[in-house]
């Protein structure tokens, strides 16, 4: 069978590509810097040893999270599709239910899109309210009870129509940019948003910066307490950062790796995506911790008595009261919240893509008809679940279980599998190697297949032994049961249900390319003439 490029079999529709190496690398930038960059990262960073903490940051930055980063690029470069087509691909003719693991990670794509699009909702009805402080002197009790009207943890039907509104809102404009495609959808956004986002957020970060008591607030940020790095929770909790932060191991990057052409440099644009996202996560330090210090300052105690550093409580809660109390508060305002909403855009973007691919090239849909019937499906249970009295305990949940159950466990999975099952390790080393300028040796196998997995691994165990000993947030036992460990199970039910669905167009008739060197050639060999494209 002729095949086109990539080794696509031609009856198949065209691969969308991104225009360029500069929009794939802005898109996967745009990924990476989310939700957790501005308000997760500064408050991990200073409780688990301030400036010590980068110790360990950027030791498992270059350990783990750029290993699997390439990793994922691997995947979706060398096999050409969405997390199912090319787990499907990597196991070959007889490994075909390798595909179940690519329908995982993209289940968790789609639970995490449910939620992450009302968070941005709240980002944008806050964005507005920074214009005449609506939220008034009690943040808290605004954010809970009037904004959110929180209740009981239970599943509520009772809807919040200030929470409602904004939810659509951003589901109708995801789904028209994703109807859009790869290049004049998703590229485009974030060739847009994302300069916006720098200079959105560096200008909060030099306003932060002359505020009274914003040396305070770096010094508890930034002085180094070197005796938290003998703890080995301080160094979970920065592998837990890396991986968390970088959009890998549940699909977002084999995706976007499999729009690239087939001769595309992967490793060097990894080194700016990962160098970028790191970099963004250290100013957010700067400007949150500022902006705390000033806040300390104005209430006459050290930072570390304030509270709500990290999460929803330090966006939603301690900020809003920070803006109130600083000179053009509603100028601060709007940019933070501006920055968090443009943030949380270009990231959902790139969750739901992973969904979209999934459906596309399972079912045959055009971008259009997988974000329409994608959108509508999540826009629904998006509001069900999450724009009630109860959403906001339902957010906390399922997020948790999502992030450190299901995202850790699929970069288990993905590392065992590809590395100790199927031996695909110098394949893949091969195949950056072929494309890419810098090159990866055999440490990168070492690291991606055996340092990760073990790490992650007691990650895993250890959060599963304390969510079963302790609970979560003190949320009865059957609602954890229900929503959060049936979180888990719909994963690999659907799953399951998904990879036994025929598909529309096989994916099976394809020959990865550059094809592998004869047995004894050296694994870092140049890449192929064009005659070996086949």
């Amino acid at each position: 069978m002729s095949t086109s490029e990539g080794g696509q079999a031609t009856t198949a529709q065209p691969r969308e590509l991104w225009t360029g190496q500069v929009g794939f690398i802005l898109a996967a930038i745009g990924s990476a810097v989310g939700l957790g960059n501005i308000w997760r990262f500064p408050g991990v960073a200073y409780e688990n040893g301030g400036g010590a903490f980068i110790i360990p940051y950027l030791v498992a930055l270059l350990t783990a999270g750029i290993p699997i980063l390439f990793l994922d690029y691997a995947l979706g470069h060398r096999f050409r599709g969405a997390a199912p087509t090319a787990f499907r691909r990597l196991g070959g003719g007889r490994l075909r239910w390798l595909e179940s693991l690519g329908w995982f990670q993209v289940m968790i794509c789609f639970v995490i899109a449910l939620y992450y699009t009302v968070v941005i909702a709240w980002a944008v009805s806050y964005f507005v309210f920074s214009f005449d402080l609506r939220w008034g002197e009690d943040t808290a009790g605004f954010f809970v009870g009037d904004f959110l009207q929180v209740g009981e943890a239970s599943l509520s039907l009772e809807f919040v129509p200030g929470v409602l509104i904004p939810l659509v809102l951003i589901w109708g404009a995801a789904v028209v940019v994703l109807a859009f495609g790869v290049a004049r959808g998703v590229q485009r956004i974030n060739v847009i948003f994302l300069p916006l986002l720098v200079v959105a957020f560096a200008a909060l970060v030099v306003r932060s910066l002359f505020l009274d008591g914003a040396a305070d607030g770096l010094n508890a940020l930034f002085t180094p307490d070197f005796s938290a790095l003998a703890d080995p929770n301080v160094w979970i909790a920065a592998y837990s950062q890396i991986f968390f932060s970088l959009s890998i191991a549940f699909g977002i990057m084999i995706t976007y790796a499999s729009y690239r052409k087939r001769r595309s440099n992967l490793t060097t644009p990894g080194l700016v995506v990962a160098f970028a996202n790191s970099s963004f996560e250290i100013l957010a330090g700067i400007g949150v911790f500022a902006t705390l210090g000033f806040f300390a300052f104005q209430q006459g105690v050290d930072v570390a008595e304030l509270e709500g550093l990290t999460g929803v409580g330090l966006s939603f809660i301690t900020f809003p009261a920070i803006v109130s109390q600083m000179p053009g508060g509603p100028i601060f305002g709007i940019l933070f919240f501006g920055s968090l909403a443009m943030a949380g855009f270009t990231s959902l973007l790139s969750v739901l893509q992973v969904v979209s691919a999934g459906f596309q090239e399972k079912f045959g849909l055009t971008p259009r008809q997988a974000a329409t019937r994608v959108g509508l499906v999540s826009m629904v249970l998006s509001v069900l679940l999450f724009s009630t009295t109860s959403g906001l305990i339902a957010l906390d949940t399922v997020d948790n279980w999502a992030n450190n159950i299901g995202i850790v466990a699929s970069a288990i999975l993905a590392g065992v599998v590809t590395f100790w099952v199927l031996r695909k390790g110098p394949e893949l080393r091969y195949h950056l190697n072929s494309v890419s300028t810098f090159r990866v040796g055999g440490v990168w196998t070492v690291l991606a297949g055996v340092l990760a997995p073990v790490v992650l691994g007691y990650m895993l165990v250890s959060r599963i032994v304390v969510l079963l000993v302790e609970g979560y947030e003190g949320y009865p036992d059957w609602y954890l049961a229900v929503v959060g460990w049936g979180t888990i199970l719909f994963f690999i039910v659907a799953a399951l249900v998904l990879t036994g669905i025929p598909w529309r167009r096989s994916p099976d008739a394809f020959r990865p390319w550059p094809p592998l060197p004869e047995p004894g050639a050296r694994a870092d060999a140049g890449i192929p003439t064009e005659g070996g494209r086949s």
